[in-house]
């Protein structure tokens, strides 16, 4: 992900805290919040529907 762009980007939440890059993940995580959200080809979907939650994160594996 582009430095630059990440830098700008931020949680669509009321508190607009910074997003980190997760490489091998494919996502950008919000410093605050802890929310997942996806990048689909290249694009990064920072929809709060979209966005995974704190502990919802591989909830399904066993």
């Amino acid at each position: 992900m582009d430095a630059q762009l990440l830098e700008i980007l931020a949680c669509p939440d009321a508190h607009h805290a910074p997003l980190r890059h997760d490489p091998a993940g494919q996502s950008l995580t919000c410093t605050e919040c802890g929310r997942i959200f996806p990048i689909r080809d290249g694009i990064p979907v920072l929809l709060l529907d979209e966005a995974e939650t704190p502990g919802e994160a591989g909830a399904d594996q066993s």
